[in-house]
C-alpha cells in the first residue's frame, strides 16, 4: 500500500470518527432528551403548579412565617410553588442572584439591601412589603463597672464586639452615628462569628476593658444572667432601623405583578393567622428552629424571641407606604424616611463612601401592590374565615403599633434617669450674650428632631451653657434661656414635650462650648 493511500484511509477514518462522535453527541444531548421528555409527558400528568417563586432568606426567626406550612399552602391554592432558599445570610450572593434572575424575591434588612446594592452599583430589586422590625431581640450589653453608659465608649481603647455584615453590626453603627464618641478608634469593630461567639467573648473577656457586645436573642437574655452585665441600648427603644423588607426582582415585578400580589396577600394572611394567638407564634418559632437546623429553643427562649420581633400587619404596611393620614400613623415612619435615615447611618459611619440613594430613595420601593390592597379594603382575616360575614372595618381589626409617647416624669424621676450618652450633633451656636438661634441652627434642630424620632424610647435633657466671666446669676439665666430655646425648637419640630427637660449647666468655661447647648439621652431603668 502506498504511503499516499494510507494517509487517505487515515483521513477518511478520522472524518468518520468525527461524524460518529457528532452523531453520538447530538443523540445524547438533543435526540435522546427530546424523546425522554416526550416519554415523560406521555406517561406523566400536568403539574398542580402554574408558576414558581424562589425566595432567598436565612435562618433568622423573623422569617419563620415565610418558611411556614401556612404560607406554602396559601400559595399552593393559587397554583404557585413557593421555594425558600437559605443562602446562609450571604448578602452578596443574594443581591447577585436577584440581579441575575436566579431568584424572584429576597428578604433583606433595609441596611443590608442598601449596602449590598451599593457594592454592585445597582438596585436590582424593589421593596414591596415591610415584614418585621426587631423590638428588643437585639441589644448592646457591657460590664457595668467598665462601661456604665454608651458615653464610656468615648475612649481610645474602646471596641464593640459584633458579627460583621449583620443587624448587630448595624445596631453598633446606629450607636456610632447617634452618639458623640470622638475619641473612639476608627477600627472599633472586634468581629465575632455569630451571637454565640459574641456571648463567649463576653463571658471570657476582660471585665475592666472598654468593650461593648452586640448580640441577639436568646443570647441577650443569657448575657444578662452574667453578674455585672447590663443593657446599654436595645432595639426596643429605637424605631425604623432594624427592619426586614420583601424585595422583588424588578423585571419579575414588571412582568408578573399579579403573582407578586398573590405572595403579598398570602404573607399577610399567614401572618394574621399565626398572630391571632401568641401561643401559635411561639409554636411556629420553635418548629422553625428545628426546620432550619438551629439549636432547639426552649419555650422560654421562644417567648423572648416572639416578644422581641414585631411582625408588621396590614395597616402598618399601609402606614409605612404613606397610605394612611399622618395623624393616624402612630409615629410609624414612611419607608422612604427609613431608607434615608439608614443610609445616613451607613455614610456617617463610613460603611459607605457616598450616598447611593441621594435623590432617588423613592425608586427603592414600589407601593402599588399595597395601594391596590387598600383600595379594595383588603383584610387578611376575611378570606381566612376568621371574621364572620362582611365584618367590621379595617381600623377595628388591626392596630398600627406605633411608638407610644413617653409618660411625663416628675423632677425626681428626671434626676433618677440612667444616662445613655450625648447625642452627636454639630454645635448649636448662639450669638454672644443671647439665647437667639440663627437660621443654620434652626435647620440643625429640624435634622436633630427627625433623628430623635427614631429613638422614641429615650428622654432628652437639653443642657444650656454660658461663659463663666461676669455676673454669675445672669450667666446662669442665659444658660437656662438657651436650653429652653433649644427645647422649644425641638418641640416645634415634632418632639413631644414630655420627652424633654431643659436645664442650665453652671457657667465654667470661656471657650466656644460656652456658646452652645448639649443633648443628653436618658432612659428609665430596664
Amino acid at each position: 500500500m502506498s504511503e499516499r493511500r494510507a494517509v487517505r484511509i487515515i483521513v477518511v477514518a478520522g472524518v468518520w470518527c468525527v461524524i460518529v462522535a457528532v452523531v453520538a453527541v447530538a443523540y445524547r444531548f438533543l435526540v435522546h432528551p427530546y424523546f425522554q421528555v416526550q416519554l415523560e409527558n406521555n406517561t406523566g400528568s400536568s403539574s398542580q403548579y402554574s408558576d414558581e417563586v424562589i425566595i432567598a432568606v436565612d435562618s433568622f426567626t423573623g422569617y419563620s412565617i415565610l418558611r411556614s406550612d401556612g404560607m406554602r399552602d396559601q400559595l399552593k391554592q393559587k397554583e404557585i410553588r413557593w421555594t425558600v432558599k437559605d443562602d446562609g445570610a450571604d448578602y452578596s450572593d443574594r443581591i447577585n442572584a436577584l440581579r441575575d434572575g436566579r431568584i424572584q424575591m429576597a428578604v433583606f434588612t433595609i441596611d443590608s439591601f442598601i449596602a449590598a446594592s451599593a457594592k454592585i452599583d445597582e438596585f436590582p430589586g424593589s421593596i414591596v412589603l415591610v415584614l418585621d422590625e426587631t423590638k428588643g431581640a437585639d441589644a448592646m450589653v457591657a460590664y457595668k463597672n467598665a462601661v456604665g453608659s454608651i458615653q464610656d465608649l468615648d475612649h481610645e481603647s474602646a471596641k464593640i464586639v459584633a458579627t460583621p455584615n449583620s443587624p448587630s453590626e448595624f445596631l453598633a453603627r446606629v450607636v456610632l452615628a447617634q452618639f458623640s464618641l470622638p475619641r473612639m478608634p476608627s477600627k472599633w469593630l472586634e468581629p465575632a462569628d455569630g451571637a454565640e461567639a459574641v456571648y463567649r467573648k463576653l463571658r471570657g473577656g476582660d471585665k475592666s476593658a472598654k468593650r461593648a457586645y452586640v448580640l441577639w436573642e436568646p443570647f441577650v437574655s443569657q448575657a444578662l444572667d452574667i453578674d455585672g452585665v447590663e443593657i446599654l441600648l436595645d432595639s426596643s427603644r429605637m424605631s425604623g432601623y432594624v427592619v426586614d423588607v420583601l424585595v422583588v426582582q424588578r423585571r419579575f415585578l414588571a412582568d408578573s405583578p399579579e403573582i407578586v400580589r398573590e405572595v403579598v396577600e398570602a404573607y399577610l394572611r399567614t401572618s394574621y393567622s399565626y398572630g391571632q394567638e401568641r401561643s401559635s407564634l411561639i409554636k411556629l418559632v420553635m418548629d422553625d428552629a428545628k426546620k432550619t437546623g438551629s439549636d432547639r429553643l426552649t419555650k422560654e427562649q421562644a417567648e423572648r424571641l416572639v416578644d422581641g420581633i414585631q411582625w408588621k400587619n396590614t395597616l402598618e404596611n399601609y402606614v409605612h407606604f404613606g397610605l394612611v393620614p399622618s395623624d393616624r400613623a402612630q409615629g410609624l415612619q414612611h419607608v422612604e424616611d427609613m431608607i434615608a435615615n439608614i443610609t445616613d447611618v451607613l455614610v456617617t459611619t463610613k460603611a459607605l463612601s457616598s450616598n447611593p440613594v441621594a435623590g432617588k430613595a423613592s425608586t427603592l420601593f414600589y407601593d402599588q401592590i399595597v395601594r391596590d390592597l387598600k383600595g379594595q379594603d383588603f383584610h387578611p382575616g376575611k378570606q381566612l374565615s376568621v371574621i364572620a360575614g362582611a365584618g367590621p372595618g379595617l381600623d377595628e381589626l388591626d392596630a398600627a403599633r406605633g411608638a407610644n409617647n413617653l409618660r411625663k416624669l416628675s423632677d425626681a424621676e428626671w434626676d433618677r434617669l440612667i444616662p445613655v450618652g450625648e447625642i452627636r450633633v454639630p454645635p448649636i451656636a448662639f450669638a454672644r450674650g443671647t439665647a437667639r438661634l440663627n437660621v443654620q441652627s434652626q435647620r440643625e434642630f429640624q435634622y436633630l428632631a427627625k433623628r430623635l424620632q427614631s429613638l422614641p424610647g429615650y428622654y432628652l435633657t437639653v443642657v444650656g451653657n454660658a461663659r463663666a466671666e461676669g455676673d454669675a446669676d445672669a450667666n446662669l439665666k442665659l444658660a437656662n434661656d438657651r436650653a429652653s430655646a433649644a427645647a422649644e425648637a425641638l418641640q416645634t419640630n415634632g418632639l413631644h414635650e414630655h420627652r424633654i427637660r431643659a436645664i442650665a449647666a453652671p457657667p465654667s468655661t470661656t471657650n466656644g462650648s460656652a456658646q452652645s447647648v448639649s443633648f443628653i439621652v436618658g432612659q428609665v431603668p430596664y
